[in-house]
């Protein structure tokens, strides 16, 4: 980790860590959201569009790291200089009263040996995207299985005896959850609200089949690299 800063009065006292690819179309609007926290780190993973420019703009801290959302992240995590990390992706914003959840968690000695996550959200007023959110909760409920897309908030010193994110090309979130797991994961009330362009894009059906495909190998046993290349990331 970064040498740790001073604190501010009325800064949120966190490391906000955003891995990004070619994300310029969401980032100003992720970046906006998160105004007001002791830091923010950009971490990409060489785009070819305006992110780091746009992230530059909005006062965040680039850093250049191998492509992968698994190497990214835990470049990031090296990075942050704030005692709290909060990962987030790029398309995701935190809303409702994110800010006071947040600080009310950081706020008890005890969970600084624990992690919190965020409800699943989607920017989409259709039937299929309130199906697909109350999939996600049951998930989460029965299985502590919390995906990156509902962010994870973790003190740094958890994070380290964890042995932090993998460098792995996918499944690193599903991986840190696990060895965090259920018993010391809170999943906090405010909505980690998530572009639905994936969804849109590949198809709900499909995106979702795909996505329990790569959660179903992954538990067989089968490398991330190979699941990766079996699904074209």
């Amino acid at each position: 980790m970064a040498c740790a800063l001073e604190p501010q009065a009325g800064v949120l006292e966190l490391s906000v860590v955003i891995p990004t690819l070619n994300a310029a179309g969401h980032l100003a609007q992720t970046l906006a959201a998160y105004r007001g926290v002791r830091e923010i780190i950009v971490i990409d993973g060489g785009s070819s569009d305006d992110t780091r420019s746009v992230a530059q703009s909005a006062g965040a801290r680039v850093v250049s790291a191998e492509r992968g959302r698994g190497p990214q992240l835990h470049k990031g995590a090296t990075e942050a200089r704030s005692e709290w990390l909060l990962f987030v992706h790029a398309d995701t914003v935190l809303s409702g009263q994110w800010r006071g959840d947040i600080q009310a968690f950081m706020a008890a000695p005890s969970n600084r040996l624990r992690a919190a996550t965020f409800r699943f959200g989607l920017d989409e007023a259709s039937a299929r995207a309130r199906r697909l959110e109350r999939r996600v909760a049951w998930r989460v409920r029965r299985f502590g299985l919390a995906y990156g897309d509902q962010g994870l908030l973790i003190h740094r010193d958890l994070y380290r005896a964890l042995g932090g994110f993998r460098p792995w090309p996918l499944m690193e979130d599903v991986d840190l959850i696990r060895r965090i797991g259920r018993s010391r994961l809170t999943v906090l009330p405010s909505i980690a609200r998530t572009s639905a362009q994936r969804w849109r894009r590949d198809g709900w059906r499909r995106r979702s089949a795909r996505n329990l495909g790569c959660l179903t190998l992954y538990f067989l046993g089968v490398p991330p690299r190979v699941i990766a290349r079996l699904y074209g990331r």
